[in-house]
């Protein structure tokens, strides 16, 4: 439906369209959903980012959920695979994330885990939708001894970062990098796990004060950790973003490794050592493609889905496979998680490093990246609706890929959480694939602005 949950779970601007009457309906629904067949009181775990609606929306979410019958486990702020980790390890029936990822502070959002830490499932998603929007069913609000209550896990830090600890069979002592925490969740994590893998890690922007979340910094902002690399002449930086499940990566040189060399140097690593299930890496449309022919050069099938690591996570978990992403740092090691981890995602490149003696550079040259340009143009709610049927733009999408040909590719496609349409070109012609994007991008902004 979308009404209510788009591709990440619901997201707005707190207070605004994420109120806290919304997520008190969304706790009560969600509770009702998913203790249907529970046989026990249901349990759910609670975590957040660093926005300073954060407590707000906590607070309205587990007046929901105990209103209803549920007991609550308070994790604080985490990173969101830790709500994916903690619901198994706390055995609850569920797991809620309060975070806007990569968005800026006046943004936030809930995304739903289930009992196995998965994002639930669009069916699911659609019966919370049906009951908060169109009252499709009848909640029972309990009294008494029956009311649920909420505590906090004073250890879910210390349990999560042991988790990721344990993923990888060396320490890291005699290395040293920056870290960008993005002033969000890895804020509260991040030193910890990295000094207690032996690494002397630089820790950059971990002084969260409610509203610098995101804010020149982290995985999509990446000059200021760029630029002290290259300063400090470290060999390598790390970014996440605000919920810490994305991570890129600068080299020696301040130049950008972004999630599709990340997972081209750890794929042929887990070729190498047997690791990658079905000899199989999933990606998406968005996927470079250099990593195609990467794909292509070492012997290892590449499925593309549709963009968004939950339809990477559905197609691995369909056919078997272990390893996945996104160009935007999502990448999932489905060994060790349900989820993209961007703390996860840098311990395994980290190791790899560290066990080949290799610098992240080096490391990068197995891939080799084709010319990519973005245009993000920004539309109205009638034009995120049209896009797909208005005869002007879907020419002179057609009219792009024939000046194309064989030597590159176009696809545009709409947001599922902000109100743009992505216009993506690559190819060989630089010069080409920028006039085909405009051209394009202006045809967007002209018809659906």
């Amino acid at each position: 439906m979308g009404r209510l949950f788009g591709t990440d779970g619901v997201r707005g601007i707190a207070n605004e369209k994420l109120t806290c009457e919304l997520a008190m309906q969304i706790g009560r629904a969600a509770a009702s959903v998913l203790s249907r067949h529970a046989r026990r009181r249901p349990v759910f775990v609670i975590g957040m980012d660093t926005r300073l609606s954060g407590d707000m929306l906590e607070g309205a979410l587990c007046a929901g959920l105990c209103s209803v019958g549920a007991d609550v486990y308070r994790l604080g702020v985490v990173p969101t695979p830790a709500v994916a980790y903690l619901v198994g390890k706390y055995k609850a029936d569920a797991g809620v994330m309060i975070s806007a990822s990569h968005n800026s502070a006046e943004y936030n959002g809930i995304k739903i885990f289930s009992g196995d830490g998965f994002k639930l499932p669009d069916e699911i998603e659609e019966q919370i939708e049906s009951i908060v929007v169109d009252g499709a069913e009848g909640i029972e609000i309990k009294t008494g001894g029956d009311v649920g209550r909420a505590s906090f896990k004073p250890n879910a830090v210390k349990d999560y970062v042991d988790h990721l600890k344990s993923t990888i069979p060396v320490s890291l002592e005699g290395m040293s990098f920056a870290v960008d925490c993005a002033n969000g969740s890895a804020a509260h994590t991040a030193k910890r796990l990295f000094s207690e893998l032996g690494a002397d890690a630089h820790i950059l922007f971990d002084e969260p004060d409610g509203v610098n979340i995101n804010e020149r910094c982290g995985s999509t902002h990446l000059e200021a950790l760029s630029a002290y690399v290259s300063e400090n002449r470290l060999p390598l930086g790390v970014a996440f973003d605000g919920d810490a499940d994305r991570c890129l990566c600068v080299n020696a040189d301040g130049d950008v490794v972004d999630g599709d060399f990340i997972m081209a140097i750890c794929a042929r690593d887990m070729l190498r050592r047997g690791k990658l299930a079905r000899k199989t890496v999933v990606g998406t449309i968005m996927t470079n493609m250099g990593f195609t022919k990467f794909c292509e050069q070492n012997g290892i099938n590449f499925i593309a889905t549709k963009v968004g690591d939950r339809y990477v996570l559905e197609e691995m978990e369909m056919e078997g496979y272990c390893f996945g992403g996104e160009q935007s740092g999502h990448v999932i090691f489905r060994d060790f998680a349900t989820t993209g981890d961007g703390q996860l995602t840098a311990l395994q490149l980290l190791a790899h490093l560290k066990q080949e003696n290799v610098t992240l550079a080096e490391a990068a040259k197995v891939m080799t990246r084709y010319p990519q340009t973005m245009i993000n143009v920004t539309v109205s709610h009638d034009g995120k609706l049209a896009f797909y049927m208005d005869a002007e733009v879907k020419r002179a999408i057609e009219e792009g890929k024939a000046r194309l040909a064989d030597n590159g590719r176009v696809v545009a496609r709409v947001s599922g959480t902000e109100p743009l349409i992505r216009v993506m070109v690559e190819g060989l012609d630089e010069a080409l694939i920028q006039e085909v994007a405009e051209h394009i991008a202006g045809v967007i902004r002209e018809r659906l602005a």
